[in-house]
């Protein structure tokens, strides 16, 4: 209260002084030290300090940020290296393995999050990456092993996954009275090298664990279009063996374990 009638106790033009006076902010204090990219350059002026600090601020706002909020996208290049490295050593089972990482990189941020790949995925797949993938493994296996490989033999078949798994070399028969056939077991029954005796198609594997759509949308894939169907089957719907007879498939040899 006293300093309220002593102002209105001095002259109008003291007032008006005076009131200019407390009414002008002071200058903000600097930020830390750590807010600058190099300590500011001190000034004399209200104005001058206040568009350092501005400055300062700005240039912090810009260049502090953490690299890890970058996010990775599947838009980046994307290496086949490792992949050829392995085809070219004959190495199937590594080249198996680097095959699905490089499905699940391809597939997108979930897909990389999840560890696995969704059929509804498989269409962000690139024709070219899906592509270069099949040219590797035809390259170096003599043409029997890839997608387009197993397309192929897909198609002989009218499109019968229980059938192609068959001629994959997916199933082995079972040792009982009745003809019946199961899944081979993840790893060690499957073939992981190159000799007359490997089905064509054998490899790369996809995880029929979760059904076979997955699988069916990487060969329905656009990369694999244009592709002639060769029919392989006989009249009664049975698979052609290598002597040219017919073999009927019994309705009760499919046992529905995807162990691979």
């Amino acid at each position: 209260m006293a300093a309220t009638h002593s102002l209105r106790t001095l002259p109008h033009h003291h007032h008006s002084s005076s009131f200019k006076r407390l009414s002008t902010p002071p200058p903000p204090p600097p930020p830390p030290s750590s807010f600058f990219l190099k300590p500011p350059s001190s000034s004399t002026s209200t104005s001058t300090s206040t568009t350092n600090t501005l400055s300062s601020l700005s240039s912090t706002t810009t260049f502090s940020l953490p690299s890890s909020t970058t996010s990775t996208t599947t838009s980046q290049a994307i290496s086949f290296d490792t992949l050829q490295h392995h085809l070219s050593n004959q190495n199937f089972r590594q080249a198996d393995e680097e095959t699905r990482r490089l499905l699940i990189l391809l597939a997108g941020e979930a897909a990389q999050k999840r560890g696995y790949v969704f059929f509804s995925e498989v269409q962000f797949i690139s024709q070219n990456d899906l592509k270069a993938i099949d040219e590797l493994w035809k390259k170096h296996s003599n043409n029997k092993f890839g997608y387009s490989v197993q397309k192929r033999q897909w198609q002989k078949v009218k499109k019968d996954f229980t059938k192609l798994f068959l001629k994959l070399g997916w199933m082995k028969k079972l040792d009982t009275e009745i003809e019946q056939y199961n899944y081979r077991a993840f790893p060690d029954e499957f073939i992981w090298e190159l000799n007359d005796e490997t089905p064509e198609g054998h490899l790369p594997l996809t995880n029929a664990l979760r059904g076979t759509q997955l699988f069916n949308s990487i060969l329905s894939h656009p990369a694999f279009e244009g592709q002639e169907e060769e029919a392989e089957t006989g009249e009664n719907g049975g698979v052609t063996v290598r002597d040219g007879t017919t073999k009927p498939l019994s309705n009760k040899f499919f046992k529905p374990n995807y162990s691979f």
